[in-house]
């Protein structure tokens, strides 16, 4: 029996909602001619939706084709911009998995663009800590396929995921695992297997869950 548990990115593993504010208000406002910035508090609501949601959603005046030409400026603008003004990754989070990896499987699976998820890889300094990782940027498949995917490839049989939204919970009932609600996140799920208050609570958590 092979036990994982595999994380949303943003609102769980990083919060990278400030930077990625700045840099899609700097390519709408030096790369297009459309009046329309956004907050922090629009990116919250934005995180954990696939690209072309959140482009109808920051652009509903214009036609779907345009919506994602914009978003992918701003997806390439983001990149470069993460890359030098790397995002906030929470407290004692190495140490805290460090603990986890000794007893689980790990693994981060996103609604990201391809290239995002290495982002925080990169930049995060303990990346082998993970074994897997997947994004719908990539593969073009729902969360919760993406969380099945990465299951069959590293053989975890029991599994919980750990996200913060409504979606992150929809993906882990669609995957049929355990959701747990990172509750210092951006969300509000309407269920879950358990709550956590920040990282430090994860492993008493999995470790009930899964009978420990």
């Amino acid at each position: 029996m092979k036990k994982g548990i595999l994380f949303d990115l943003d609102g769980t593993l990083w919060d990278s909602s400030a930077e990625v504010t700045q840099a899609w208000n700097d390519c709408l406002s030096r790369q297009t001619d459309r009046p329309e910035r956004i907050t922090t508090a629009d990116m919250h609501r934005f995180m954990g939706k696939t690209m072309d949601v959140i482009a109808a959603m920051m652009l509903p005046a214009l036609p779907a084709d345009e919506q994602l030409r914009i978003m992918d400026l701003c997806i390439d603008n983001e990149q470069r911009y993460l890359s030098a003004h790397p995002a906030q990754i929470y407290a004692n989070e190495q140490e805290l998995l460090t603990e986890l990896a000794k007893d689980y499987v790990l693994g981060i699976v996103s609604n990201c663009q391809d290239g995002y998820i290495e982002l925080y890889l990169n930049q995060c300094g303990f990346a082998e800590l993970f074994c897997d990782h997947e994004s719908a940027g990539r593969t073009g498949l729902s969360k919760g396929q993406n969380i099945r995917l990465v299951m069959e490839r590293q053989g975890i049989t029991d599994c919980i995921y750990v996200g913060d939204t409504q979606g992150d919970a929809d993906a882990a009932k669609e995957a049929d695992i355990p959701f747990v609600h990172a509750a210092y996140g951006f969300g509000q799920p309407d269920a879950c297997a358990a709550a956590i208050a920040s990282l430090s609570d994860l492993k008493a958590a999995a470790d009930r869950i899964f009978n420990c």
